[in-house]
């Protein structure tokens, strides 16, 4: 449920502050009756504590705001389902506590404790010594809390009071009445001390923060001033109290403790809605058989989360869109996957007679046009269909496979696209769970996969590339070697097939096989070229096409070419390290600024969120990515070397 209030240490009239039990004594005590301030359906709910031993009047309880005085509706102990209540428990397992048996007292007191503390708070365990353990969290099953601290035996060295406190801060929560209960009989001791520790002013700005009452148990701390100036100043930031004790007086402290839940007591007070739109300064007077409790509290509306009020949109989850497209998301991505994996799966064969199998080649057409759909996988299907929208784009499909040729891939462009298309939905569905439903991610998700597709297939080329024009030169000499020999230039290229890397193995392979089928040699060896755009390969089919004409030593002509191109490479690479800083200064320079923008896009869209909404902010995108655009172009002719 939503806060709404702000502690105040002012009181007016009489309060009993915690009584001195045993042999302990009260350190500091807090005066404040109001623990609680929150939004309610017909106004306010106001939680007060009140001192043992006095009786409230409910039927006299009145409440300001503003200075006007608003009808109470309901007055009396607590409901569970209206205050959620949490507590959790702190205790202290350093080896000190093994003294005197404070340990075990320690143990039996949080039982006595649980065994008070009613039914509807959620208790929650946490232990501390060289480290800070998460025992149990908050939970309603008091059973289970018992188990928990009774099954708590390990005793360590140091003794991490800070830590502690700020995990069991956190353990709390962000609604309802929440407390901490620390048990301990030392300051916060580390050995060795290191610049990493939390330091005392941390712990006490965090604990005023969080607006979690934190109440301190001080185990024989009497010679401790110092260990006891640290827990007052936690305990006051928290308009929590210090309670000093022994081992002999620890049940008593305990059990007082959760007898101060059983006496809380919970006022509804209707007020209009225009007065809780704006902070306003409260007063709460309850009558009892012994005295009158006055309080002053300060009322903070907050209409960014509250339950009572339509819930506005969250810059989190995007302009506007309802939170179910989330879970739309999810479940779009599970039918994916699972069409994906059907897809692959091959379809069951069918027992098909002869004759129906000859009608299917035999109906009319040049293909089985009758065949039974359901026969087909289904990305066999969708390929085949994309195929039918290729046939009236020629010069696309042409592109496409060109590109795909010269990577090495074995897919037909018409599967590219399918998986494309595939890359580009899962990169919307994954847009929509990571940015929240922020359209701004969805559409950098998709653009994303748009672009790297054919980002990573330029990628491939491009080192595929790189391979045959490293190995061009050992395929030449080896070529002039083959020649040398006696080889007939078919035969120097089936040596090439055989005893070469790839890609050079693989593309003189597919010159075999295009010779075969009729192509001749200059113009199987010019696809060679063009599929590289390799000019280097182009020289060796100029020389070898001048040399078919006009005759001559096509081996010695081979390794002159060779040696050549060998030293061309040579250059080359010492080219490319004298201009790899700069290359690198180019990529980490033009890359940083979108890569960090994505990052704030996912991590924390509400920051950046005024670049896409606000004109102002989109005027500055544009600007930032023209003119990172002629930055990256001018580093990118400057670190460009043509060799």
């Amino acid at each position: 449920m939503t806060f709404a209030r702000r502690r105040r240490a002012t009181v007016v009239g009489l309060l009993i502050g915690l009584a001195v039990l045993g042999g302990g004594s009260a350190v500091a005590a807090d005066d404040d009756p109001v623990a609680l301030v929150q939004r309610s359906e017909s106004g306010i709910q106001i939680v007060v504590d009140v001192p043992r031993g006095v009786r409230p009047d409910f039927d006299a309880v009145t409440v300001t705001l503003a200075g006007t005085t608003y009808p109470v509706s309901e007055a009396g102990r607590i409901r569970p389902e209206a205050v959620q209540r949490t507590v959790v428990l702190a205790i202290d397992t350093s080896r000190s506590m093994r003294d005197d048996e404070k340990f075990e007292r320690a143990k039996e007191a949080a039982i006595e404790f649980l065994d008070v503390v009613p039914a509807d708070v959620e208790v929650g365990v946490v232990t501390f010594d060289s480290s800070v353990e998460l025992v149990l969290p908050p939970t309603l099953d008091h059973d289970r809390a018992k188990d928990a601290v009774e099954s708590l035996v390990d005793l360590e060295r140091e003794t991490l009071l800070y830590d502690a406190v700020l995990e069991a801060t956190e353990l709390t929560g962000a609604d309802g009445l929440r407390s901490v209960l620390v048990l301990s009989d030392g300051e916060n001791f580390v050995d060795p001390p290191t610049e990493g520790d939390t330091a005392l002013a941390d712990v006490v700005a965090a604990v005023a923060e969080s607006e979690v009452t934190i109440d301190v148990v001080a185990l024989d701390l009497a010679a401790e001033p110092d260990a006891v100036r640290a827990l007052q100043e936690i305990a006051q930031a928290s308009r929590g109290s210090v309670v000093a004790a022994d081992p002999d007086s620890l049940r008593q402290r305990f059990v007082a403790e959760a007898a101060d839940y059983q006496r809380q007591v919970q006022v509804t007070v209707e007020v209009p809605d225009d007065v809780l739109t704006r902070s306003s300064p409260g007063r709460i007077t309850v009558p009892t058989s012994a005295s009158t409790i006055e309080g002053a509290f300060d009322y903070f509306p907050i209409a960014d989360d509250d339950p009572v009020t339509a819930p506005s949109a969250s810059p989190d989850r995007g302009a506007g869109l309802p939170p179910w497209v989330l879970y739309l998301a999810i479940a779009l991505v599970g039918a994916a996957v699972l069409a994906g994996f059907g897809g692959l799966a091959p379809a069951p064969s069918r027992s098909r007679t002869v004759e129906a199998r000859i009608a299917g080649y035999t109906s009319g057409s040049g293909h089985r046009a009758d065949r039974d759909q359901s026969d087909v996988p289904v990305l066999t299907q969708a390929t085949e269909a994309i195929d039918g929208v290729l046939q009236h784009n020629r010069g696309f499909e042409e592109r496409v496979a060109a590109r795909l040729t010269s990577a090495g891939s074995a897919l037909k462009a018409s599967e590219w696209l399918l998986l494309h298309a595939g890359l580009v939905v899962g990169a919307i569905l994954l847009g929509l769970l990571l940015g929240r439903a922020n359209p701004a991610v969805v559409v950098l998700f998709a653009l994303l996969g748009l672009v790297l597709p054919w980002f990573w297939l330029g990628l491939r080329r491009g080192r595929r590339r790189q391979k045959f024009e490293s190995a061009l030169p050992e395929t030449l000499q080896l070529m002039a070697g083959s020649l040398s020999a006696g080889l007939s230039m078919l035969q120097a290229v089936d040596t090439i097939v055989r005893e070469g890397t790839d890609p050079v193995a693989s593309e003189f392979r597919r010159v075999l096989v295009e010779i075969r089928l009729g192509v001749p040699l200059d113009d199987a060896l010019e696809g060679v070229a063009e599929r590289f755009n390799s000019s280097d390969f182009r020289w060796v089919v100029m020389a070898i096409r001048i040399q078919r004409q006009v005759g001559g030593n096509l081996a010695e002509l081979l390794t002159t070419v060779a040696g050549t191109i060998r030293e061309r490479e040579f250059i080359r690479r010492q080219v490319d390290a004298l201009a790899a800083e700069g290359k690198l200064s180019a990529v980490v320079l033009g890359g940083l600024p979108p890569a960090f923008l994505l990052y704030l896009v996912v991590a924390q869209p509400s920051y950046v969120e005024p670049l896409f909404t606000d004109l102002r902010g989109l005027i500055m995108l544009v600007f930032s990515a023209v003119w990172l655009g002629i930055g990256i172009a001018w580093m990118s002719r400057l670190v460009k070397v043509e060799v």
